[in-house]
């Protein structure tokens, strides 16, 4: 089970990468603005530290669904926030087999 500053340092660093794309003008994968979508990936990478930090562990279903969304919107091009977001999913406790 990760501890609380793991889970603080990899949800930081993916706060940060989202961040920095929002800075960047980072463009989605259908040539949009992808804006919105990273202020919203934002809101949900700190509601979701703050609950892991309560509960003292990632919400693996939270991480996958995540995940899942914004491959749906992230350019090829970019894949620090996907990388970032990995980072949180090595801290989920394993599924069950």
């Amino acid at each position: 089970m990760a501890d609380g500053k793991e889970i603080e340092i990899a949800f930081d660093a993916a706060i940060d990468q989202a961040q920095r794309a929002a800075a960047e003008g980072m463009v989605a994968l259908d040539g949009s603005s992808a804006r919105e979508r990273i202020g919203q990936l934002e809101f949900r990478l700190r509601t979701e530290r703050a609950q892991a930090l309560e509960r003292g562990a990632v919400d693996r279903d939270w991480v996958q669904k995540t995940i899942r969304w914004v491959v749906e919107w992230t350019p090829e091009s970019d894949l620090t926030i996907i990388a970032a977001l990995g980072r949180i999913a090595r801290l989920a406790p394993p599924g069950l087999s």
